[in-house]
């Protein structure tokens, strides 16, 4: 499990986004923010021994 602190949605999408081109990635599709805190988090699980091969 990954566990992404952002500032805004854009920017956790895109950090999940790049793990997602490199590993199988099961794919979140909301962030959680916390009240009275800054930012978002977004949690995704990969599984760093599924690269992806980027030649296909």
């Amino acid at each position: 499990m990954v566990e992404v602190a952002a500032v805004d949605d854009e920017t956790a999408f895109a950090f999940q986004a790049a793990l997602a081109e490199r590993w199988a990635t099961a794919i979140a599709d909301r962030t959680t923010r916390d009240p009275g805190e800054p930012g978002v988090r977004l949690r995704c699980f990969l599984d760093l021994r599924q690269e992806i091969d980027s030649k296909h």
